[in-house]
């Protein structure tokens, strides 16, 4: 049965964000809601899937409280479970920066609309900066784009710090998965002495959504932190899988390797590991298989983390 999926964030002050995680859990319980929502004192941040009725039932429920009411959502379908669990996370921050006097509520860079994304990143004057992490840029970035080979957000600070602290007067334009962490970089960049930033509003799901593939500076897929692995161009699932013996993205030629075996190893991971972790994958895989075919809820593979 399809699902849908909704991705929401908002950032605000949010002083009693902890009372909120026992009637979130209650009432996506209720309603059967998979997926993750994290909370911090700076706001709230979701993605969650099941059936149409339900999942907007629940999102209609959080915006009928005054600080919520202006939430949007992006929303998108698979025909598998996205999700194995529902789970709240309550953090010091919804995307970890680890920098407190960085607040995007004061201070955000120029937002982009994605039809006018392309005018930006082929201006040769533009340093265009994917701020993802690096399992994430390894399925897909734009045309140009640096790759700041961070492993977690938090060392975002260090990358700019050690490659950009002479560019503050240049233009910046920087872009990330949903529009979320580009409200934090953006923000930081400014706050460290930076005149002119630009971020893709939305991220990259709203670029390929709205952008046609003839008319795209995209290439790849991109990565996303449930089980449909990747989208394209109009979100459709892309072709990628997820290596579960390292937790790496796959391409197509990584799924035709001797080395990849589905639910274990990948080249990337295939010497390191024991045979006694890859017997251990093997089993855990052949159980989530046998949920999925008896429609059985299952712990799941662990995504990568997206701090």
């Amino acid at each position: 049965m399809e699902q849908t999926i909704l991705t929401f964030y908002k950032f605000i002050p949010f002083p009693d964000f902890e009372k909120w995680k026992e009637k979130l859990e209650k009432e996506g319980n209720r309603l059967s809601i998979l997926g993750s929502i994290i909370l911090a004192k700076e706001g709230i941040n979701a993605t969650i899937s099941g059936l149409d009725s339900d999942v907007y039932e629940f999102f209609d429920w959080i915006k009928e409280h005054e600080l919520f009411s202006d939430l949007r959502a992006r929303e998108s379908f698979s025909p598998r479970k996205t999700f194995y669990r529902f789970k709240i996370f309550l953090r010091e921050e919804i995307v970890t920066l680890g920098d407190d006097s960085v607040d995007p509520n004061e201070l955000v860079g120029e937002y982009v609309d994605p039809e006018k994304w392309n005018d930006i990143i082929n201006d040769p004057e533009m340093t265009v900066i994917d701020t993802r992490n690096d399992y994430e840029i390894a399925l897909g970035t734009f045309e140009g784009a640096v790759n700041p080979k961070t492993k977690t957000f938090s060392q975002w600070h260090e990358f700019v710090q050690s490659n950009m602290s002479q560019k503050k007067d240049k233009k910046v334009a920087i872009f990330c998965t949903g529009g979320i962490r580009c409200e934090k970089a953006s923000s930081h960049l400014l706050h460290h002495g930076f005149k002119e930033v630009y971020h893709l509003k939305g991220g990259i799901l709203n670029y390929l959504e709205k952008i046609k593939p003839e008319k795209s500076k995209w290439i790849g897929e991109c990565f996303l932190f449930d089980h449909r692995v990747s989208v394209v161009h109009g979100l459709q699932g892309g072709d990628s899988r997820l290596c579960f013996g390292c937790r790496w993205p796959l391409s197509i030629e990584d799924l035709h390797s001797a080395k990849f075996e589905d639910g274990v190893s990948c080249p990337k991971c295939y010497d390191q590991l024991s045979i006694e972790k890859k017997e251990s994958l093997r089993e855990r895989h052949r159980q989530v298989k046998l949920g999925d075919d008896h429609n059985i809820s299952h712990i799941g593979q662990k995504m990568p983390s997206s701090k």
